[in-house]
């Protein structure tokens, strides 16, 4: 993991198409802006995780569902 130090209003640039800025500090909780191509999709990580786990459980069913007609 790269830890990089930002202060407001400065910001980070990955890939050359996405920027990631510093735009509010406020106590413990810091407030970015991300620029990306519409093709990148951004999510919180416990959404990220969330989508994971749905995603997985529909598979899980879905092949459930696969087998089941294939022992028929």
């Amino acid at each position: 993991m790269l830890a990089l130090s930002r202060k407001k209003e400065e910001a980070l640039i990955i890939n050359n198409n996405i920027e990631i800025k510093i735009l509010d500090i406020k106590g413990d909780q810091v407030k970015i802006g991300i620029t990306a191509p519409k093709e990148v999709s951004v999510y919180r990580k416990e959404i990220y995780l969330q989508i994971q786990e749905a995603n997985k459980e529909a598979s899980d069913m879905e092949g459930l569902e696969i087998l089941k007609k294939l022992t028929k």
